[in-house]
């Protein structure tokens, strides 16, 4: 399957999960892809609240990204003034799975640390 979406790693992308990785592993995507995938299709601020400190530009970019890679659709649910929201398309909602297995891997071999701040 070919895909018209430019390399931006500079590493061999012969290899599946080097091509997966550069649609979805850049910082942020994982975690947009967890929001859909648990809250169902959500607006820019719904983003902006649950990822906090992530840059509105970023955040664009992340989600640019993941629409021109088919697994982020945006619709329009108002025109005037245009208002959009974000939802997993089919290829998007294969990755639960995937997203699954990151949950299960971090409850067994990660811990929460609290701030100290």
């Amino acid at each position: 399957m070919a895909d018209s979406l430019a390399n931006s790693a500079p590493y061999d992308m012969r290899c599946p999960i080097a091509r997966s990785l550069d649609i979805i592993g850049e910082r942020w995507t994982i975690l947009i892809l967890r929001d859909l995938v648990v809250s169902g299709p959500r607006k820019f601020q719904d983003f902006e609240r649950s990822l906090g400190g992530i840059s509105p530009n970023t955040l664009s970019a992340r989600l640019k990204r993941l629409e021109d890679a088919g697994i982020v659709e945006r619709r329009f649910y108002e025109q005037h003034p245009p208002r959009a929201e974000y939802l997993l398309t089919e290829k998007g909602t294969e990755l639960r799975p995937v997203l699954r297995a990151l949950l299960e891997w971090g409850q067994r071999h990660t811990r929460f640390a609290a701030s100290s701040k």
